[in-house]
């Protein structure tokens, strides 16, 4: 097998905070998996949210895998390095006339829907944009950015009208892999409708996660997506955008959640133990291993 042939994995974390037991998972999941089929493994810095990136827990994501004896390719791929490719893809957007600015608060938000028991919500549960701003005149998504106040939309009726019926992705749900891509799986029908009229850049952030993992994977050419099912429902917006800028569609693996105690979700925004608290403790690899099921 040649360098080019060999399927590439990735890790991406998001250095604002400190790994715990479920990055360990998808981490040494997409570790194993890439060993298991003599493929690559990629790491990558989410840190488009430069303000809350933090230089010290992005050297102690590259300390904390060191630990757990995962080895990546260097260098790690930082997203804020990268504003330019994303800049390149919006713009696309925007020349296609899939683009708008909304300069609608979310407190806007919350006045046009609430007491509508019945309005829509996306899958993360917040109410679907209305669309006040989408009938607005148009002005071209740099010069809007630049002027501040607004965030950047994607039409999703347009884009949905252009991108047509029938979009899925492949969902590979055995394990373990095997070197030939034939695992069984399942076709996923992808509705992306359902995020409504998504925010893709803003001034302070100029490009949303959504628009800067689909570039990233195309770009560093990666072909297994492994990632948790919390993000399994973001994949069809992630499936329109790959159909918008004409890029290809890696495979998907979304794995089970790690769970603390009251059987709820391992998370650094309520801030679950961190694995430097572990290794504190006494904790090693091998302990990390067990305790999630690897």
């Amino acid at each position: 097998m040649t360098a080019e042939d060999k399927r590439i994995f990735r890790f991406a974390p998001s250095p604002n905070g400190y790994l715990h037991l479920g990055h360990a998972y998808s981490a040494l999941l997409n570790f194993d998996l890439a060993r298991q089929v003599g493929g690559r493994l990629l790491l990558r810095i989410e840190d488009i949210d430069t303000g809350r990136a933090r230089p010290e827990f992005e050297a102690a994501i590259y300390d904390d895998l060191a630990w757990l004896g995962i080895d990546w390719e260097r260098p790690a791929r930082r997203q804020s390095e990268h504003f330019g490719d994303y800049s390149v893809a919006l713009e696309r957007l925007d020349e296609m006339g899939f683009l708008y600015a909304c300069d609608c608060r979310r407190s806007d938000i919350a006045r046009a829907t609430d007491g509508k028991p019945d309005w829509p919500r996306d899958p993360d549960g917040s109410p679907l944009y209305p669309g006040t701003c989408r009938a607005k005149p148009r002005r071209p998504a740099r010069e809007a950015l630049a002027a501040g106040g607004v965030a950047l939309r994607l039409d999703m009726r347009k884009a949905s009208a252009l991108a047509g019926q029938g979009l899925t992705w492949q969902e590979f749900g055995a394990l373990p892999l095997s070197s030939n891509g034939d695992e069984l799986g399942a076709t996923i029908g992808a509705d992306p409708a359902r995020w409504g009229d998504v925010v893709l850049a803003r001034k302070d952030t100029p490009a949303s996660y959504h628009i800067a993992v689909v570039v990233d994977d195309a770009l560093q050419g990666v072909t297994d997506v492994v990632r948790g099912s919390d993000l399994f429902e973001a994949t069809s917006l992630h499936r329109l955008l790959q159909v918008l800028l004409d890029l290809p569609a890696p495979d998907y693996l979304h794995h089970d959640l790690i769970l603390d105690e009251k059987s709820e979700k391992l998370a650094k925004s309520v801030a679950s133990t961190a694995l430097r608290a572990l290794r504190a403790e006494g904790w090693t690899p091998a302990d990390v291993r067990r305790r999630i099921g690897l």
